[in-house]
């Protein structure tokens, strides 16, 4: 990625953020309000995340859990079906903590414990949306299935995901961007209407 893509795609995106914060600040405010009485936790909640270069930040996200390793709640499953509980990561974008299009960030244990090629990744800022998220757009259903999720997940999932990453870095354009933003939308619209036909 040249120093001019690096600018390209920063400008994009600023806007994007910039547009999706002025358009969706009401409404994230109000499901961080129905969250809190939904959680009986303060709705907004802050986790570590891997970010560019190996460094530590701290990224936002609407609170579907009451309690650490509970299932979401029903509102928390709507949630997260939609992908609303990240809205609030458009604030990281602003902040020059994330882009729009990127790796997904990892918890600390993953992404900051690559090793040579694959740490590539790390060049990065991590993004809300990326080709790895998209094929694991249903990864918490994927883990259900598997008798051992936590080793499925470190030794098939991860990897892949990693490889994934890695083609994107390498492969950067700024239309490849703008095509997994617009897939992620059309897969987050085509998979609830599925469900809701389902219901």
């Amino acid at each position: 990625m040249s120093s001019l893509d690096k600018i390209k795609k920063r400008l994009f995106d600023i806007v994007v953020s910039l547009l999706a914060i002025i358009i969706l600040l009401i409404p994230i405010l109000f499901l961080i309000i129905i969250a809190t009485f939904d959680t009986t936790k303060f709705g907004l909640f802050f986790q570590e995340r891997i970010g560019k270069g190996g460094k530590v930040f701290y990224i936002f996200k609407i609170r579907t859990l009451k309690n650490t390793g509970a299932k979401p709640s029903n509102f928390g499953s709507f949630l997260r079906g939609w992908k609303l509980d990240e809205l609030p990561q458009f604030f990281n974008v602003f902040l020059s903590q994330m882009s729009v299009v990127g790796p997904r960030p990892d918890l600390v244990g993953f992404a900051d414990e690559l090793k040579g090629g694959d740490k590539m990744v790390l060049n990065v800022k991590p993004g809300l949306t990326s080709r790895a998220s998209l094929k694991y757009f249903n990864e918490e259903e994927i883990l259900k299935r598997q008798k051992n999720p936590v080793f499925y997940n470190e030794s098939v999932i991860w990897p892949d995901k990693v490889k994934l990453n890695r083609l994107y870095v390498q492969n950067w354009t700024f239309k490849e961007d703008l095509k997994i933003l617009l897939d992620t939308l059309l897969l987050i619209i085509k998979k609830n209407n599925a469900k809701n036909r389902g219901a």
